[in-house]
């Protein structure tokens, strides 16, 4: 299902949370919104959901206006970086949760939490409690959680974020394998430069509440459209015109703008 954003914007006080945002994410694809605290990104999912209203602006799924639909009515499930689990159920009831709030068919809840434990490779854990399980399986139960009302779109705020490093590069290349499996339009926050760059299908990249670009990993990598995505997604030295000269003279890589992209990635 695609998404597109219409001139959104939000105002927190005299803060600008978003500024006149335009994008379309196109059905099926793993999107990151990529920028440092404070540059919207979040917002804008929070929008997306529904949780956060935008000031101006439309937001559109599907091709069915969004904008003011109550939370309850949207088809999405949301992935929350602290997972958000109830610690009172079991994984297999935590899964089931929103099929038994639909009022599904009790035959139908069993099929689908199995074979979403199955997805979630955690078969055989489905009778144990959160605090049973490691961050990163308790991280695969939320996701498995939002899967399990078939969303439209899935929206993940830092979804790793919560987890030490060794595990998020585990779940990074397990998330990648997951969205080729279930197909579903997917838009998740990060601040971290890998994660996007390794997960995602397009990135957004995010800076004081304004779109600054939006492309593949390679486009943004290769083509920086500005001096803060070259400065953000790797580390930048800018030189002065006879230095960038001879830089370029000794086999450099300089750009129009006399930056020197050294790459970190």
């Amino acid at each position: 299902m695609s998404i597109i954003i219409e001139q959104v914007s939000k105002q927190f006080g005299a803060f600008t949370a978003l500024d006149n945002i335009n994008l379309e994410i196109k059905s099926n694809r793993l999107v990151a919104l990529l920028g440092p605290s404070g540059s919207g990104k979040t917002t804008l999912l929070r929008a997306i959901a529904g949780l956060e209203p935008p000031d101006t602006g439309k937001i559109i799924i599907n091709g069915k206006d969004t904008t003011h639909l109550n939370v309850r009515k949207r088809k999405i499930g949301f992935v929350f970086q602290h997972y958000a689990l109830f610690k009172h159920l079991t994984v297999r009831q935590n899964i089931a949760f929103g099929l038994k709030i639909r009022k599904a068919a009790p035959d139908y809840i069993q099929k689908r939490v199995d074979s979403l434990l199955s997805l979630i490779q955690l078969q055989g854990l489905g009778d144990r409690y959160p605090a049973q399980l490691s961050g990163g399986q308790r991280q695969r139960v939320a996701l498995a959680r939002a899967l399990a009302v078939e969303p439209e779109v899935l929206l993940l705020d830092e979804p790793f974020g919560a987890l030490d490093a060794k595990v998020r590069k585990e779940l990074r290349v397990w998330l990648r394998q997951l969205h080729e499996e279930v197909h579903v339009t997917s838009v998740f926050v990060t601040h971290d430069q890998e994660e996007a760059m390794e997960v995602a299908d397009e990135i957004v990249i995010f800076n004081e509440g304004k779109i600054e670009q939006v492309g593949t990993p390679d486009q943004v990598y290769d083509h920086p459209a500005s001096p803060f995505v070259m400065s953000f997604i790797g580390r930048v030295n800018v030189l002065p015109p006879t230095s960038a000269a001879l830089f370029g003279q000794l086999g450099g890589v300089v750009t129009e703008s006399r930056f020197l992209f050294v790459p970190t990635i």
